[in-house]
């Protein structure tokens, strides 16, 4: 077990310095340059104002000795400065990605919540009419463009209907709560502030289900598939045999040995909200890390490009390494 775990270990350490070559060069080599995009039309028409500023920003220095300078930043927590905003990328990092974390979070869990058993219930009952439900969700969640669904759910729910609030984390005449962590529901809850808890979560429905929609209906094929197959081994018709309740095989049976895929995919699709959440943040006027890459993006803020792919590279990387050791958790040939 402890070996499996060095190595996997390892391998993610060099991922990781891999990653950040090819993040840095990526980033170097896209058409554009950010300090022309920054300076207005008079200061970029100035060749000594536009050296001074390739100066500041390291610019006017060797490819090899910036991604050096970059690498001697990273080792400190340094991700550099941002030339959009002028502060430090990690700062800014800092302040956009609770937002994040915390959508991708609950619409994490709604998948789960709602994949898992939906994708149990299709592959008990197979070619009944929750197994039909189960491939009509799949199909119009994975199919369903997130842009044109949080346009619908926004002009349906809040324009049409008027159940639900409108796009930000809280109404514009409330007050974020104050609290560590930046997650309006935790920080909320731990003040005993309810009105700003109830306030978070009703801001949190819609693009909550808009980010999970994609999510939820490959969690349900995946879990149908891997529950299928489950339920044809030999172990499933010798608990049969044994004249076990249904419920007991299913769940204590044929689940365990169908999560295993079902595992790596939730983990990857962790990682992909987490990431991916760049249209449904901007629809919804969500300040979180999508919003933040959007803006970094169109002006070019090659710092911050960099420090943002940087760190949903990571992500993913934390997120594989903690899939890989769950393994060993749910399989016991693998810690053998």
């Amino acid at each position: 077990m402890s070996r499996y775990i060095v190595q996997r270990l390892a391998t993610a350490v060099v991922m990781a310095i891999l990653a950040s070559a090819v993040i840095f060069l990526i980033a170097n080599f896209v058409p554009g340059d950010p300090v022309l995009a920054q300076l207005g039309d008079i200061a970029a028409s100035d060749p000594a104002t536009v050296l001074r500023w390739r100066a500041k920003w390291g610019l006017d220095r060797p490819l090899w000795e910036r991604y050096g300078m970059f690498l001697s930043g990273l080792a400190q927590g340094d991700l550099g400065i941002s030339i959009a905003t002028h502060r430090p990328v990690l700062d800014d990092i800092k302040q956009y990605a609770p937002a994040t974390i915390e959508l991708a979070t609950v619409a994490f869990v709604l998948s789960l919540a709602i994949g898992i058993p939906l994708g149990i219930a299709a592959a008990v009952k197979r070619d009944g009419w929750v197994d039909s439900l189960a491939r009509a969700i799949s199909l119009l969640g994975v199919s369903a463009p997130t842009f044109w669904l949080a346009f619908i759910m926004l002009a349906v729910f809040y324009g049409g209907l008027e159940w639900a609030p409108g796009p930000g984390r809280l109404d514009p005449i409330a007050f974020p709560p104050e609290g560590p962590t930046g997650f309006f529901l935790i920080d909320s809850l731990w003040a005993g502030d309810w009105e700003t808890f109830h306030d978070a979560l009703a801001h949190m429905v819609l693009p909550a289900i808009v980010l999970a929609a994609a999510t939820v209906g490959l969690i349900t094929r995946t879990t149908r598939a891997a529950m299928l197959d489950s339920l044809q081994q030999d172990y499933v018709r010798v608990s049969r045999a044994k004249g076990m309740r249904e419920w007991t095989t299913i769940m204590h049976h044929a689940l365990p040995n169908a999560l295993v895929p079902v595992v790596t995919l939730g983990g990857l699709a962790y990682a992909n909200l987490l990431a991916g959440a760049v249209m449904t943040e901007t629809v919804f006027a969500w300040p979180g890390l999508g919003r933040y890459t959007f803006r970094s993006a169109a002006a070019l803020d090659f710092p911050a490009i960099v420090g943002i792919t940087l760190v949903v590279s990571i992500t993913f990387l934390l997120v594989n390494l903690a899939v890989d050791l769950s393994y060993a958790i749910l399989d016991p040939r693998v810690r053998r």
